[in-house]
């Protein structure tokens, strides 16, 4: 599975993507918005990496690894996960994106993004809802969700880190 875009290849993961994305998910200010906002061992990362994997041998979606297309050096994810730590939205898929820091402000996200739901258009999938899910300070992430044709559904508040998300919802 591999889609392609101007700049970027969003595929299955292998082991050289295991450096990177360690690297992305030691960085503060990536994980700032994510859960507790604490950053991730090598071996939450590496067994993140194996449940994105697992989910696309036995769901046929998952998080992509993105990769620049010219080097194929992994920047992040971008893709499909179910959100069960978020209970009231559920049964639902989210897309979700986590990119180095070094890759943001150049609109890869929203590049990324913009390939997976074209993806999602044409895969037989009909998730519903289909969510996404941001920190409500997060406002590059709530741009990107805005720019792919999402609209706020609800503001709520996740319940494991106890913190204020905003809920978009995708509706073909």
């Amino acid at each position: 599975m591999r889609l392609e875009t101007e700049r970027l290849v969003l595929r299955r993961w292998v082991d050289k993507d295991i450096e990177p994305y360690v690297a992305l998910c030691a960085d503060p200010e990536v994980m700032r918005y994510i859960g507790y906002g604490s950053t991730r061992t090598r071996e939450q990362s590496i067994k993140a990496i194996e449940g994105f994997e697992h989910n696309f041998d036995d769901r046929g979606y998952s998080a992509f690894c993105v990769a620049d297309r010219g080097t194929d050096e992994c920047l992040g994810f971008c893709g499909f996960l179910v959100p069960d730590f978020l209970p009231e939205v559920m049964p639902a898929v989210e897309i979700g994106w986590r990119l180095s820091r070094a890759s943001w402000g150049r609109g890869l996200a929203t590049e990324a993004a913009e390939a997976c739901m074209d993806w999602y258009g044409n895969s037989g999938f009909d998730w519903d809802p289909l969510v996404a899910i941001c920190h409500v300070d997060n406002r590059a992430s709530e741009r990107v969700m805005q720019k792919v044709g999402f609209r706020l559904w609800k503001e709520t508040r996740e319940p494991g880190a106890d913190i204020p998300v905003k809920v978009y919802r995708y509706r073909k």
